[in-house]
């Protein structure tokens, strides 16, 4: 059995070096392997925990997770829509409008093959895994939602890391009270997925219209 030492460890090279040395001038093949060769060790983990599954959770938390997802998403939807209006409103719509092709392959990719193997990371292994090591929920989501940002520092944009730190607190909280990989994967998709809409792609390193 790990010891609390080892996890520490752990978390720190999985969640702070590695993704802080993206940031480092080296070889984008080594960057390749190191990034692979960690998603493979938590999907090992996970696999061997029987968290892998797709399971629906139970009926009692599908009603409040839509009443909170639809209150939560009226609000980014208006924060967002007037940021893209005032800062760039080109941007507005641009890509459902000019390229909807471009924009229903994005939402697809999002969904499936980005929104899922963050949650199962940043949720799904990090709460399974480190929640014995701090015993206070409401620092665990803070730091979580530290880490989900620090992931996406590769990205170059004060906005995408203040954004994804926003995130990354509702992830949290949303995975902190039902435990749901699929409730929070549904949630992630679909204020991610409304960010590209409303015409943030540009501003978050997704293509959009030229």
């Amino acid at each position: 059995m790990e010891t609390s030492t080892y996890k520490g460890f752990e978390l720190f090279f999985l969640f702070v070096l590695l993704p802080t040395s993206f940031l480092i001038e080296y070889p984008k093949l080594i960057k390749a392997i190191l990034a692979i060769a960690g998603f493979v060790y938590i999907l090992i983990f996970l696999k061997r925990k029987g968290l892998l599954k797709l399971k629906f959770p139970d009926k009692a938390y599908w009603r409040p997770f839509w009443k909170e997802t639809v209150i939560k998403l009226a609000i980014i939807v208006v924060v967002t829509g007037m940021y893209v209006f005032l800062i760039a409103p080109d941007k507005l719509f641009s890509v459902l409008i000019k390229r909807p092709e471009v924009w229903g392959i994005i939402l697809f990719v999002y969904t499936f093959l980005s929104v899922w193997p963050q949650e199962i990371i940043y949720r799904t292994f990090f709460y399974d895994r480190y929640s014995g090591l701090i015993r206070n929920k409401w620092l665990f989501i803070f730091i979580n939602a530290i880490l989900f940002s620090l992931a996406h520092l590769f990205l170059g944009s004060f906005l995408v890391q203040v954004l994804t730190f926003a995130g990354g607190l509702l992830f949290a909280y949303t995975y902190q009270k039902t435990k749901s990989t699929t409730l929070v994967s549904i949630e992630h998709a679909i204020y991610g997925n409304w960010l590209f809409t409303v015409g943030m792609g540009d501003m978050l390193a997704f293509p959009g219209a030229q």
